[in-house]
């Protein structure tokens, strides 16, 4: 009996240990579902801060500094910019406003509520308002970044 029992006892141990093993072992190979929202979650905030950081280029590169900004405003009441059409570039307008709203989600200087987005044929058109002119410039750069926009009008307002 005595070697009956420590037999039974040693077949529990070892069925253990392969257990716990082969849960270190999944959990290695196959991080849990925690992990890899935090890993997505690193990534979005890496890709958020690269983005930030093109859009700031590319307002200045576009002449969509708040000075020049004020000046188109006060000219034409409106901010207009352009960029040239890629072949085979066509998006879907539904999609494009989707697209820039969703950027206007993921900036934090800018309120999507505040802001009414068309789209016609690749031409976009902002309404609503801001809390700065450079609020304006990154909401240009941010539509002209679309794929598919070719032209943005903005009838932005800037009200605090």
């Amino acid at each position: 009996m005595p070697a009956m029992k420590r037999s039974i006892l040693l077949l529990f141990f070892v069925t253990l240990t392969g257990v716990i093993v082969w849960r270190y072992y999944q959990r290695s190979e196959n991080p849990t579902l925690t992990g890899r929202a935090g890993d997505v979650s690193d990534r979005a905030g890496e890709a958020t801060a690269a983005a930030k950081e093109a859009v700031a280029g590319k307002a200045a590169d576009g002449k969509l500094t708040p000075e020049n900004i004020k000046a188109e405003l006060k000219a034409t009441g409106r901010v207009v910019h352009s960029q040239a059409r890629v072949v085979g570039e066509r998006m879907d307008d539904s999609r494009i406003i989707a697209v820039i709203k969703g950027k206007y989600v993921m900036d934090n200087n800018l309120s999507v509520l505040a802001i009414t987005v068309n789209c016609r044929d690749g031409s976009v058109k902002l309404t609503g308002s801001v809390t700065t002119e450079e609020n304006i410039g990154r909401a240009v750069a941010l539509a002209l970044q679309t794929g598919g926009v070719q032209r943005v009008e903005s009838l932005l307002v800037v009200k605090n």
